[in-house]
């Protein structure tokens, strides 16, 4: 007796797993736990195998009779479905086991186990992308060697990013631990590798603060007096007032601040922060000007700092821009509580 959709929807799990016969050796099992599985029966070479041809209801009644219709036909002609299909897992699988493929794997799942910022995130793809992929991303991860990331680190340090390769050794390091951990590779290939055997230390260029209040005046004079673009100027005039990273400034919307009331304050969101927590700037009354005189530029929506190219994205990130911050206020080594800048990240 064929099935029917209302018998094969209507049926109902027992105690242990039972079968519901329709024609042609297809058949359905039906689980203790209500999944209900399509099954297929078909000879080749004289042996009876069977086939799953998937689950209840992702595969109709109908679909089930089609697909097992086709691989009896296959089986007809020599072909043995099971065999094809194993092959087929088999060459999914090695072309998920590239180096691409397992690097991004490892990035996002340990971008979210240690809840690393988007920033951070992002960082990390693009050294990926712009220094290993190029030259990995189809090679299965298995097959890198030694000599491999040798390669791409040396590219590095000979585009003198010497700060960026040590960082990016460091990664391939967990990289590929991750990888053996999952069994994707019985050997990390970077093991034996030191950053300080392979890599330079990076120069340092120490940038001398000003402490010394006359020397600060002259300091802000200057600014008030740049010659370049407005906005810049007007980044170099506010940054002194609240002290943030130069990103933070950057990125700074007009709908973070309160500028009205007893309390004028900029509430950065947790997203923008390394720690992952909301910063509360107090304004004062400096600031207040240097923001009054900005809204009438680019306020009162979007960003303080818009692209002039594209208002809806954030001042360049240029060199000069990365510069402006809180640190040309530190005191300089010459004093003994300097601090010394890293090259800039590629």
């Amino acid at each position: 007796m064929r099935l029917s959709d209302s018998r094969v929807r209507n049926a109902k799990p027992r105690e242990i797993p039972y079968k519901l016969f329709d024609q042609d050796g297809l058949y359905l099992i039906v689980n203790p736990n209500g999944g209900r599985w399509w099954r297929q029966r078909f000879r080749l070479r004289g042996k009876e195998q069977t086939l799953s041809l998937g689950t209840y209801p992702r595969v109709s009644l109908a679909q089930a009779r089609e697909k097992g219709a086709a691989e009896r036909a296959r089986a007809a002609n020599g072909i043995d479905p099971s065999a094809e299909r194993q092959q087929q897992k088999l060459l999914q699988q090695a072309g998920e086991r590239t180096y691409k493929a397992i690097a991004l794997e490892w990035l996002e799942r340990t971008a979210r186990i240690r809840e690393w910022t988007l920033d951070h995130r992002n960082r990390v793809h693009r050294r990926l992308a712009d220094h290993f992929f190029p030259l990995l991303s189809r090679k299965d991860i298995a097959d890198v060697t030694e000599d491999d990331i040798i390669g791409c680190v040396r590219r590095m340090e000979n585009r003198n990013i010497v700060y960026t390769a040590r960082r990016a050794l460091a990664e391939q390091n967990e990289l590929f631990r991750y990888a053996r951990v999952w069994k994707y590779i019985k050997y990390s290939p970077v093991a034996d590798l030191r950053i300080p055997d392979l890599l330079p230390r990076p120069k340092v260029r120490h940038h001398a603060g000003v402490t010394d209040p006359v020397h600060l005046g002259a300091l802000l004079r200057a600014i008030d007096a740049y010659p370049g673009g407005t906005l810049v100027r007007q980044a170099l005039r506010f940054v002194p007032l609240v002290f943030v990273r130069p990103g933070e400034l950057r990125e700074a919307r007009w709908s973070e601040f309160t500028l009205q009331g007893p309390q004028p304050e900029w509430r950065i969101p947790k997203e923008r922060m390394k720690m992952d927590e909301q910063h509360i700037v107090p304004l004062s009354r400096q600031a207040i000007a240097v923001l009054t005189e900005l809204c009438a530029l680019t306020g009162p929506d979007g960003y303080l700092f818009p692209s002039v190219r594209n208002a809806s994205r954030p001042m360049s990130n240029t060199r000069s821009m990365r510069r402006c911050g809180p640190a040309a206020l530190r005191p300089s080594n010459k004093q003994g509580t300097g601090s010394a800048r890293r090259p800039a990240r590629s």
